[in-house]
């Protein structure tokens, strides 16, 4: 099987964000997508082993943040190829607090949402959870992040626990 066939599905590049407490964490994710429209519904997955899928088991909430094409890859590295067990991601980036206590990234950002959790699935290495929409707000005008964009114009690379990750492509360092 030819799995760069996959690479031909449509992604976006995205900070999916959620708080354990006063604790807060983010990670880039790249799939996110629109279940319904009534109600507003929406999807995640995320990996197992990362902490932001443990904020979001514990609060039951997440965010996601719509990264615009110009979003520098140092950023991008920062909430992609960090764990938050060791660095506080959050530190020096411009973002707010919502009143669930949800972070949402704003820097390099031209939207947000916020979910409450109604649901998920368990997919082996990662969980789909499904998101009803409690909060969006448009931040600037610009074009998002396609998953494309970044691999071809900004010659970004996926880590090995993302959903898209295939073995023996080059990585970043």
């Amino acid at each position: 099987m030819d799995q760069n066939v996959l690479h031909n599905i449509g992604y976006g590049m995205y900070i999916v964000s959620s708080n354990k407490g006063d604790s807060l964490n983010g990670q880039i994710a790249n799939t996110v997508f629109q279940i319904t429209s009534e109600p507003a519904t929406l999807a995640i997955s995320l990996n197992k082993k990362n902490l932001t899928h443990e904020y979001v088991e514990c609060s039951c909430r997440f965010s996601v943040s719509i990264l615009e094409e110009s979003t520098p890859l140092a950023f991008i590295g920062k909430f992609g190829f960090k764990t938050g067990r060791k660095e506080e991601k959050f530190k020096e980036i411009k973002h707010i607090r919502l009143a669930s206590g949800c972070p949402v990234v704003l820097e390099n950002a031209i939207c947000y949402l916020e979910a409450k959790v109604a649901g998920k699935l368990d997919c082996g290495t990662h969980t789909l959870f499904l998101g009803e929409i409690t909060c969006a707000e448009i931040v600037k005008q610009g074009k998002p992040m396609t998953y494309d964009y970044y691999h071809q114009v900004k010659r970004g690379t996926t880590p090995p626990s993302a959903p898209t990750f295939i073995r023996g492509e080059k990585q970043q360092k």
